[in-house]
């Protein structure tokens, strides 16, 4: 393996995770977000937005304020491409 096929691979690899804050979009128009278990631990999110991968971390209004999701899967549809379906887990910080 060449010296730039290794320094490629290890930036992909160390890439951190990202953090994506939906608390100034409207729920039911710009995503859709269920609760899937009665304690809301896990739920799943429809929603636009680009490069959201998993262990990436997704932050909703609620009504006590705000809540931490890290993207569990995820699903991209093929029209439009930026759309995608994912299974999220709640981060308690």
């Amino acid at each position: 393996m060449g010296w730039l096929s290794h320094e490629v691979l290890t930036t992909f690899k160390f890439q951190r995770n990202q953090t994506y804050d939906y608390t100034g979009l409207v729920a039911g128009r710009d995503y859709v977000f269920e609760v899937l278990d009665n304690d809301c631990t896990r739920g799943c999110m429809s929603a636009r937005w680009k490069n959201i991968k998993c262990g990436d971390c997704i932050i909703l209004a609620n009504a006590s304020g705000t809540q931490k999701y890290e993207v569990e899967e995820i699903d991209y549809y093929s029209e439009p491409a930026d759309m995608w379906m994912a299974l999220l887990k709640q981060v308690n910080e």
